[in-house]
């Protein structure tokens, strides 16, 4: 079964380390000699605020899974979250614990109440996850659901999706249909058609964001036209089913792939059940091993935390 990568390269170490600057003495004793003076009756404050960036934790391996998240706040020299709310605050606890680089954008299926997000990535390479547009875009050329689709969805196989990008035409008329089914769900992506590194598809390389996959999967959702497609999100083999594949009735697709220096970023978006609605999660994890397995475990691990906050998750349903 072809996937979307082939190589899996070791880890390697990395270090980040901060530096405290101390105070010059002489500050002090000028601080100390206006202090003495009383500048008080122009309403003068002088002050200074020393800090330090604080040292990335270091792990060598992913964390056990979670069967309880912390309630705690957000731990110190976790980067501030996306957003105040206390998704974000939440998830800021969780996020210190991964060794990874994370992202996530929570959204309402259809209409519902407002987006939540937190972490620090935002957008990157679509990998795989492009493979739901792109069937999308033959379905509409063909009526109906072919082998070809099936195996590029349920198994990511990567000559399945080469074959459904070839019927759409040449390589710039299959990115504007690809587009087009991107622009109909209300999130206008850029679809790469060149193959910029040759051993990978060149739409593959797209570069997708997480809040525009969230928009165009809650949208496409809710289009009777895509209902074959999203079906299929809900067959995805055993193998794949780290992450939100964890999840009874979860509908979803993952993407994985090294960056140059072989370190790999592993992002799923799907649609879970929430209460008495729907959500629609877009997540990314670039683990610090770089290492393909490190990432599926944090997938999993933030799958955990999110089924035990759902009540913090933004639900909906589709316009009936």
């Amino acid at each position: 079964m072809a996937t979307t990568t082939n190589s899996r390269p070791m880890p390697g170490p990395r270090d980040t380390r901060s530096k405290q600057n101390r105070p010059r003495r002489s500050l002090v004793v000028l601080v100390a000699a206006l202090a003495a003076i009383g500048i008080v009756g122009g309403g003068i404050v002088i002050g200074r605020n020393i800090s330090a960036e604080p040292a990335s934790p270091q792990s060598s391996s992913a964390p056990p899974l979670l069967t309880q998240a912390p309630s705690s706040p957000a731990t110190p020299g976790v980067p501030p979250p996306v957003d105040g709310g206390p998704f974000a605050t939440e998830f800021a606890s969780l996020a210190a614990q991964l060794n990874a680089t994370v992202g996530i954008v929570v959204r309402s299926l259809g209409a519902g109440p407002a987006p939540v997000t937190a972490g620090e990535w935002s957008t990157g390479t679509a990998w795989s996850t492009i493979k739901v547009p792109l069937a999308i875009a033959g379905l509409r050329e063909t009526g109906q659901v072919t082998e070809a689709m099936r195996a590029a969805i349920t198994q990511s196989d990567n000559d399945a999706a080469e074959s459904i990008w070839a019927s759409l035409g040449d390589p710039s008329e299959a990115a504007e249909k690809v587009e087009a089914v991107l622009a109909d769900a209300g999130a206008p992506t850029a679809v790469e058609s060149r193959k910029v590194r040759p051993e990978f598809t060149a739409f593959g390389q797209t570069t997708w964001s997480l809040a525009d996959q969230a928009t165009f999967l809650s949208a496409a959702t809710c289009d009777s036209r895509d209902q074959p497609v999203m079906d299929l999100m809900g067959q995805v083999e055993p193998d794949q089913r780290w992450g939100l594949g964890m999840l009874p009735g979860a509908k979803f697709k993952g993407g994985w792939g090294p960056s140059p220096a072989g370190n790999y970023l592993v992002r799923q978006f799907g649609v879970i059940p929430v209460r008495d609605g729907s959500a629609v999660v877009a997540v990314a994890v670039e683990p610090r091993s770089g290492a393909f397995d490190d990432g599926t475990a944090a997938l999993t691990q933030i799958t955990t935390w999110l089924a035990d906050h759902a009540d913090l998750l933004p639900a909906g349903s589709c316009p009936q």
